[in-house]
């Protein structure tokens, strides 16, 4: 062993004995348990016909295009199917290594094709009075498998045949999709919500034409005329700010994100500052990856509801027009339309140069 190595171990220990970082991780761990056991007292109580989809929030947790989900269907006789996303449905540059698909497998997921039905997903199938197996097999699958730091980072809607929403106890800290709808007062303009709603409420429409008529509707302009860029995504400009809204097919989700500053000097005190920013917030969440700070709401594509999309791009541009001019003016960086700025230089800690993570 190097001496370089000697000495990161040491400090390595002396993080993971300080009371206070032992106490984060206590934190994390329980609430992954708690997920585990409000999803395993969940399924039992659902009937025949009823989903559960969990979803990795990918604007939040930094993968890209990537989106990883498991989806858990409740059939007849009380059989319980759970299907989680394989390589087919992922970019290539964000597929699992053969650790990892032997991590799933170690987990008791069946390969893709092997479970009547999967396709391309891996299956597991089990009894709704035996559910805590798969329960904590979802749950570390969504952990240890597609890397969730937190339950938090998690996006789940529970839903019938038809993709009408059941009302469901609460999966620990993971987001419910549809409690969106209690903030839905804070949409101002009544007559764009009425004129949304009529043009996009059949559901054999695709649902990036129903996002981009929604979009158009708000904007006050032609679905011709949407700024749209070489990805897909939709750009709004909010100020000094820019919003983009993307659709994705599998699962169907929309992401409303914008990166509120660039080459910012990630800091412990821009983390705090985005933790504390994001703990206020009644949707959505503020993080820093990749020397960008992004916020981000995710509105799911299942049962698409105009109203919630329009909620989430108007919080959105608020949001990003006015957080951008604040965290710039306190940790410098650059703003979409900033004209070049940068400065505000970092403060001197007796700790510089350590970084924390992502996840506070």
């Amino acid at each position: 062993m190097t001496a370089e190595g000697a000495a990161g171990e040491t400090h390595e220990g002396v993080l993971l004995d300080e009371p206070t970082t032992a106490d984060l991780r206590a934190k994390v761990t329980q609430a992954w348990r708690e997920f585990a056991s409000a999803l395993a007292g969940l399924l039992p109580t659902l009937a025949p016909g009823s989903y559960v989809d969990v979803t990795l929030d990918p604007t939040a947790s930094g993968t890209g295009t990537a989106v990883y989900s498991v989806s858990i269907r409740v059939l007849a006789d009380g059989v319980v199917e759970a299907l989680a996303v394989g390589n087919a449905a992922l970019p290539q540059e964000y597929r699992m290594d053969r650790a990892a698909v032997a991590d799933l497998v170690a987990l008791g997921w069946s390969p893709p094709g092997v479970l009547a039905g999967s396709g391309d997903s891996f299956g597991m199938r089990t009894s709704q009075d035996k559910v805590t197996p798969l329960a904590t097999a979802v749950t570390r699958t969504l952990r240890d498998v597609y890397g969730a730091p937190h339950p938090a980072f998690l996006v789940y809607l529970v839903h019938d045949d038809e993709d009408e929403p059941i009302d469901a106890s609460p999966l620990g800290t993971a987001r419910h999709e549809p409690s969106i709808e209690l903030a839905l007062d804070a949409l101002s303009d009544g007559d764009a919500l009425e004129r949304a709603l009529a043009g996009v409420a059949e559901d054999v429409v695709p649902l990036d034409e129903r996002v981009r008529t929604v979009v158009a509707t708000m904007s006050k302009t032609t679905v011709d005329q949407l700024q749209v860029d070489t990805d897909g995504d939709i750009g709004i400009r909010a100020g000094s700010a820019m919003v983009f809204v993307r659709v994705r097919d599998n699962p169907p989700l929309v992401d409303v994100f914008s990166p509120i500053l660039t080459e910012v000097e990630p800091t412990e005190q821009l983390y705090v500052k985005l933790s504390e920013l994001t703990n206020r917030m009644p949707i959505g969440r503020l993080y820093c990856a990749q020397d960008t700070v992004w916020a981000s709401i995710p509105v799911f594509g299942r049962n698409f509801q105009p109203t919630h999309l329009m909620l989430a791009v108007q919080v959105m541009t608020g949001l990003a027009d006015e957080l951008d001019d604040r965290l710039h003016g306190e940790f410098g960086g650059k703003r979409f339309f900033g004209e070049g700025d940068k400065p505000a230089a970092p403060k001197a800690e007796d700790n510089e140069g350590h970084r924390p993570g992502m996840y506070l």
